[in-house]
């Protein structure tokens, strides 16, 4: 029986670090998937590639693997287990979360990799 589904989108995605008091560039706002990091050191985005962003590092090329949810908060072990399933294969993840679900980005030269060490572990993955 299969563990959790995650689902491979489509897009590719950049991860910026901007300083702390920088703004958060209006495009991304009006971008219809971003990810907001905020601490007293640096403001972090994640946000499609194709998205120009002037930033103080970046760093491209990530996939993403969104777990399909919701997932309710209670549930114990789920970023654990596909993290410990990734890093047996070697594969180095960025992981986002939101309120209903995970988001597990890797790089696009090991997303096959990936895909395939959490298929042989039982989960299932979805590509369109």
């Amino acid at each position: 029986m299969a563990k959790q589904t995650l689902s491979v989108l489509d897009d590719t995605f950049a991860i910026h670090s901007l300083s702390e008091d920088q703004a958060i560039p209006a495009p991304v706002l009006s971008s219809d998937i971003y990810f907001i990091g905020k601490t007293h050191d640096e403001l972090s985005l994640v946000v499609k590639q194709s998205l120009p962003i002037e930033a103080i590092e970046s760093d491209y090329d990530w996939r993403v693997l969104e777990v399909l949810g919701p997932l309710n908060l209670s549930m114990v072990g789920i970023m654990a287990d596909i993290g410990a399933v990734l890093a047996s294969a070697k594969v180095s993840i960025f992981v986002v979360s939101t309120f209903e679900t995970d988001y597990f980005l890797v790089k696009n030269d090991t997303l096959a990799t990936a895909i395939s060490a959490l298929e042989k572990a039982k989960y299932e993955v979805i590509q369109d």
